[in-house]
């Protein structure tokens, strides 16, 4: 198979194999905060096609293209992010495999940047962290946990889907409890 990529008035025949399964990271990352998840996914296509990748919908383009905004944490880096911090942590567990985490990425995304002067948004990944996974019997994916001074807030654990505006109210009513807001 080939195709014709241009270049100005130049035209040149380049061989390309039907599929091509190259991830690439995401020139936009600027307008990825404030970009629909539609907008980002359609972003980071556009980026790969400009650069004449090929634009397979990979589940690896799909993960970059939400992951923008929270940070992703391990084990070695969890102490210091979030049992040293001097602001609240929300620590989100998730994993690729997880619909439900897929599901409420953009919402979480959101909440880390409306929330950036309160609050610290970080995400574990369940199968990479089962020393963490164990420690703080997370049982259901996706689990939110809010931390404050190095220890887990009281009734702060919330499991399973949630929508945007859910999220915000359980975000209030948490911040709230540790007189934060």
């Amino acid at each position: 198979m080939e195709t014709i990529v241009s270049s100005s008035m130049t035209f040149v025949r380049l061989p390309v194999s039907p599929v091509l399964t190259v991830t690439s990271t995401c020139k936009f990352q600027t307008s990825c905060f404030t970009a629909s998840p539609k907008r980002r996914l359609s972003l980071c296509l556009q980026n790969r096609r400009t650069l004449g990748l090929g634009f397979r919908r990979s589940s690896a383009l799909r993960k970059s293209a939400i992951t923008c905004g929270v940070t992703e944490i391990n084990e070695s880096q969890f102490s210091d992010t979030v049992l040293r911090s001097d602001r609240p942590v929300l620590v989100e567990f998730v994993a690729n495999w997880c619909g439900p985490c897929r599901l409420i990425s953009p919402a979480v995304e959101w909440l880390a940047q409306e929330y950036k002067e309160k609050l610290i948004v970080v995400k574990i990944d369940h199968d990479s962290n089962p020393q963490l996974i164990e420690k703080y019997k997370v049982y259901g994916l996706p689990t939110l946990i809010l931390f404050k001074n190095g220890q887990e807030v009281p009734e702060s654990r919330r499991e399973g889907a949630i929508t945007k505006v859910k999220l915000k109210e359980y975000v209030d009513t948490v911040l709230e409890s540790v007189s934060v807001t």
